[in-house]
């Protein structure tokens, strides 16, 4: 049968392998893993994957992800990642069993929805422990926790915090300790028992794995590790995982040979930038059908180590092929396996089609 290009293949098998090892390290430290879906938008293949996988929640950052979760009918409970917006409060309750949250202002919203459709809504308070995107400064967790703890239909479980996404902090016994410390002192101050502490994502696989994580760290929001099987600080494959778990493949639409670098004066190109180019001379160059509106293209990793991805329009991918292992012509299929962020777009081009692969 044809399967039209460009294709992201998807292995849940292989996933759902991964998972099993990777959540089996959080197992055994005592701690829950919140098994995060964006960068595959939710797929039912990966929903299946990550339960077989032995996941204790799904976390999605998208309201749209946690609605398709829900209509596969998981029995576990579902975590908004990104920060709510008070605007879709409603959406959030209905959505979420448990959501992240460091503004007051947004908890009263979410009380007033929780109160709306009777439900009680599971709110996590981050703290910025250092890497400067979302949570509290650890000097006004007391009152956040303090203003947001009589809230009707509002249960604060718990702290979290985020590392290794914006400031590229990594998770030490330091500041997972600073975590601890923080919800010990908000404890004191409130008498609420705030068992659960979420201490991070798949960076935090490291420190765990040299017994350097404290005990008290209870929660994990595990992705890439698991999608992926890559140690994500330095994004080696992590030990007992596979990475073959999915493949981006695009079809050879032109195979010509040309000069390295262009001819002629030069200005921006297409996307405002100005590309350095290696004289490589005259060279057996193809290109793809898949561009930067599919994929991020310097995220991408030949199959071939032959071949040499140049760079891409927004709907073309430029190769260099001279070197390939076996002679290349139009209409044949060039395989990748994609980096987090190149995945993340390919899942979210409608352009790409997704095929599940068994086995």
């Amino acid at each position: 049968m044809y399967i039209r290009t460009p294709r992201l293949e998807i292995y849940p098998d292989r996933i759902a392998q991964n998972a099993r090892v990777v959540i089996k390290m959080f197992h055994d430290h005592g701690a829950q893993v919140a098994c995060v879906t964006k960068v595959m938008s939710a797929h039912p293949a990966i929903l299946e994957a990550l339960q077989a996988g032995g996941a204790d929640m799904i976390a999605d950052s998208r309201i749209l992800n946690l609605q398709s979760v829900s209509n596969v009918g998981l029995d576990m409970p579902l975590m908004l990642l990104r920060i709510p917006a008070p605007s879709r409060a409603v959406d959030v309750v209905r959505c979420a069993d448990i959501s992240l949250n460091s503004s007051i202002h947004t908890i009263v919203k979410l009380s007033d929805a929780a109160q709306m459709f009777n439900i009680t809504h599971k709110i996590i308070i981050m703290i910025d422990v250092g890497d400067l995107r979302e949570g509290v400064w650890p000097d006004n967790a007391i009152e956040v926790v303090r203003s947001t703890a009589d809230l009707p239909n509002i249960e604060i479980i718990g702290l979290g915090a985020n590392l290794a996404c914006y400031g590229g902090v990594i998770p030490t016994a330091e500041n997972m300790h600073m975590l601890v410390e923080i919800r010990d002192r908000c404890r004191k101050a409130t008498g609420l028992p705030l068992d659960v502490l979420s201490g991070g994502n798949s960076s935090s696989l490291p420190l765990l794995a040299s017994g350097g994580m404290p005990k008290e760290i209870n929660h994990f929001r595990i992705g890439e590790t698991i999608t992926l099987g890559r140690n994500v600080h330095d994004r080696t494959p992590w030990p007992g995982t596979r990475q073959d778990t999915m493949r981006i493949v695009a079809e050879i639409v032109e195979v010509e040979y040309k000069p390295s670098v262009p001819v002629g004066n030069r200005g921006q190109d297409a996307f405002g930038g100005f590309t350095d180019f290696i004289d490589r001379g005259i060279r057996k160059r193809a290109i793809c059908n898949i561009g930067r509106q599919d994929v991020v293209v310097d995220g991408i990793q030949p199959e071939d180590p032959g071949v040499i991805v140049l760079g891409g329009s927004s709907d073309h991918l430029v190769l260099d092929v001279e070197d390939a292992h076996k002679a290349l012509m139009v209409g044949d299929e060039v395989v990748f396996y994609p980096s987090y962020g190149a995945l993340l777009a390919a899942t979210t081009s409608p352009y790409v089609q997704k095929v599940v692969i068994k086995g």
